[in-house]
């Protein structure tokens, strides 16, 4: 007998601080109609835009699970999608108030809860389920997760911080009733020496220990006892079913996961993906694996491809468009300098300039984009390494459109490169500079 697709009967909010920005948030849950998934919608701008948490959408992966769609965006999600999916939910509309949904105890139960008080409610049409049938894998270092086929959903996971000091192994068949007692309830952690550095990069402002279990070498600091002996371990599961719902369908498969996290997870996710897509021609779950460099054939690339080849986000994306590319050598892209710069209230306050190292970064944006042109720059990032014969001729100031020239003048062995660029505004050259950059693997940033 098939299983049905569910909703939920009645709508529901719940409030609290959101843990990356710190801000103070509310998230409503909505039904939604047979076949529409789950969908975010960011009530607080302009057009109240939606965005889809599908692969294809997913952007930033460091400490929590984002998606993008044009300006918008929604971070830190995968504790709300692990409650929705491990409850057995196919179809919900998710309303913000800002970009992040609250943090609450750092697990997945005040979600549940918030489901439950909404009552699940079964619809006509039949689950829609992805079923693999040959084992797909993923590594990095001593981090693996592999899916294998299965009938139903099942998860091996082993945690272990880098120490080896709070090592954890759990293997759990997922279904709702599971889910809610043993997984929803697991909260998120950290390492206490990884704090300082999430705070300068901006994350965690609104983190305390109302909301995560610090690890202090082989103390565990809580302000309630640990809910399970292997919470740690709990927790990552709750992850993988929050970041596997990015298929866009219930999966059968049996992952076994060494260390995961939301980065390995969502790669899984886009091999899975791609893997399918090969098996009949088109991606079978309504979304395909991003390409993270420019193909030979695209001489102008709109806002989502640009945001698929930089690995950059909000408010550091400074490039808007690519309007022409001539072959290899040179491309020009435009940005856009709204007043509303987050750069501008304080560079000058009542007379705004945008600042000349962030023009040089656009250059470099765009220099970077030119360097990853060719298929053979697939898996590559462009590293930004020296800036030379610097110029700044003329303020740029709110209204401006700067067109950015980057031609590329010597590449040694796939490994350095160099490149020109000039920034204009109408016809007046307003900046240049001549960069150098490194081309590395992807996985070799770190």
């Amino acid at each position: 007998m098939a299983t049905k697709q569910r909703t939920i009967l009645k709508e529901r909010a719940i409030q609290g601080k959101s843990l990356h920005t710190g801000e103070e948030v509310t998230m409503t849950l909505k039904p939604a109609a047979p076949n529409t998934g789950f969908l975010f919608r960011r009530v607080d701008l302009y057009g109240k835009p939606e965005i889809k948490p599908l692969a294809e959408n997913t952007s930033d992966l460091v400490r929590s699970t984002t998606i993008t769609d044009g300006n918008a965006k929604v971070h830190t999600i995968e504790h709300v999608l692990s409650a929705l999916a491990g409850c057995g939910i196919d179809n919900a509309e998710i309303e913000l108030d800002a970009s992040e949904p609250p943090i609450m105890d750092g697990s997945s139960r005040p979600f549940v809860n918030l489901i439950m008080e909404a009552e699940p409610l079964e619809q006509e049409e039949d689950r829609k389920f992805l079923e693999i049938t040959e084992p797909v894998s993923v590594t990095s270092g001593n981090r693996s997760i592999i899916a294998l086929p299965h009938d139903g959903f099942r998860v091996t996971c082993t945690s272990a911080d880098d120490r080896g000091i709070h090592v954890q192994h759990l293997s759990i068949d997922i279904d709702p009733e599971t889910y809610v007692a043993q997984i929803a309830p697991a909260r998120t952690f950290t390492i206490y020496e990884e704090i300082e550095e999430l705070i300068k990069i901006g994350k965690i402002q609104g983190g305390s220990l109302d909301s995560a279990i610090v690890i202090k070498g082989d103390k565990i600091l809580s302000k309630e006892p640990l809910r399970f002996e292997d919470e740690f371990v709990r927790h990552k599961i709750l992850d993988i079913v929050g970041d596997f719902s990015l298929l866009g369908k219930f999966l059968k498969a049996h992952i076994i996961a060494v260390r995961p996290g939301h980065s390995l997870n969502s790669q899984l996710v886009a091999k899975i993906i791609e893997t399918a897509a090969g098996k009949k021609g088109k991606a079978s779950v309504g979304t395909s694996p991003r390409k993270s460099y420019v193909m030979p054939d695209e001489t102008e690339l709109d806002i989502r491809r640009v945001l698929d080849v930089l690995p950059h986000r909000f408010p550091f994306v400074l490039i808007d468009r690519v309007i022409s590319m001539d072959g290899d050598t040179s491309l020009t892209a435009l940005k856009n300098v709204s007043v509303n710069e987050p750069f501008f209230p304080g560079h000058f306050p009542g007379h705004p300039v945008m600042p000349g190292v962030l023009q040089l970064e656009a250059m470099a944006q765009a220099a970077g984009i030119l360097l990853l042109r060719k298929g053979s720059a697939e898996g590559k990032v462009a590293f930004f390494m020296s800036a030379d014969k610097v110029k700044f001729r003329k303020p740029v100031v709110p209204g401006d459109q700067l067109i950015i020239v980057a031609t590329l003048e010597k590449v040694r062995g796939n490994k350095l490169a160099t490149a020109k660029v000039e920034c204009k505004v109408g016809d007046h050259l307003v900046s240049s500079a001549s960069l150098m950059f490194a081309i590395v693997d992807a996985g070799d940033e770190a």
